[in-house]
């Protein structure tokens, strides 16, 4: 096993892909939970469709596709988060309109630009060979920030999660902090897009808090647990990708999947004695 790490990591790009997916991973799982108790979780599929948008406009014009992407995708996310509260349009309604009109923005980009058409297929279901070193350094600045806020105002992102009436009664501004629940999750699809793809990306949000749902109830043991089996499933589907050759994030949605399974047979044979 260390033989097989040793080897992998001496490969630069697979080195980059491990600092990336490690911070994604952990950074998903953590307001993964939050989103799924909010019944918000489709917000990572139609913010990684925004995203697929943002960087073909960036690939197209040769922009820096991160820098670029980010404040696109968090300005959709906040659009997202006023139409949700919106009596007129729903929460999964403004979502999916607002994901099929960037997907569509996205394609036609690309199609129209033939020297993009090459890395479309990296862009909708990743690849672990574009990330550049820049793009790691960034990953790593804005993955910090979002596991650092998290922790910081974990208390009142549980707060609101749980009863956001009862906070709202208290004196807490429970828009400012539904807002950083969707700047933090905006900024993690996107870190996340190269690596897993649009297509793949919001699995990371939904696997890993529905697995550590089958066999906890308290939130800081969802939470944990989440994290530590979004982490393990990464690591153990990047392994699988580089064994097999085959999709790195394919390759992880399935380990997360696998985990959910495993999950949920445990938590049945555990109900039944």
């Amino acid at each position: 096993m260390f033989e097989l790490l040793n080897e992998m990591l001496s490969y630069t790009f697979i080195q980059r892909a491990m600092i990336v997916g490690s911070i994604v991973s952990l950074a998903a799982a953590l307001l993964g939970v939050s989103l799924v108790l909010k019944r918000y979780s489709m917000i990572g599929d139609g913010l990684s469709h925004v995203g697929f948008g943002a960087l073909a406009i960036a690939m197209a014009l040769g922009w820096a596709p991160l820098a670029f992407t980010v404040p696109v995708v968090i300005i959709a996310a906040l659009l997202l988060l006023r139409l949700s509260e919106s009596s007129k349009i729903k929460g999964d309604a403004a979502i999916g309109m607002i994901a099929t009109a960037a997907l569509a923005i996205g394609v036609t980009v690309i199609s129209l630009t033939r020297s993009a058409n090459a890395d479309v297929s990296g862009y909708l279901f990743g690849s672990i060979l574009v990330i550049s070193k820049d793009e790691v350094t960034l990953s790593l600045i804005l993955g910090g920030a979002v596991l650092i806020l998290f922790v910081l105002f974990y208390r009142r992102i549980f707060t609101v999660t749980f009863d956001e009436a009862f906070a709202k009664a208290t004196g807490l501004n429970t828009g400012l902090y539904n807002t950083l629940i969707a700047v933090l999750t905006a900024v993690t699809i996107v870190l996340g897009m190269r690596l897993m793809g649009a297509m793949l990306i919001s699995s990371l949000v939904i696997f890993p808090a529905l697995t550590a749902m089958r066999l906890h109830k308290r939130f800081l043991s969802v939470t944990l647990t989440a994290a530590i089996v979004s982490l393990v499933s990464f690591l153990i589907g990047i392994i699988l990708s580089y064994l097999f050759s085959t999709p790195a994030g394919a390759s992880v949605v399935l380990v997360n999947a696998a985990f959910f399974l495993v999950f949920s047979l445990i938590a049945r044979i555990r109900n039944r004695s």
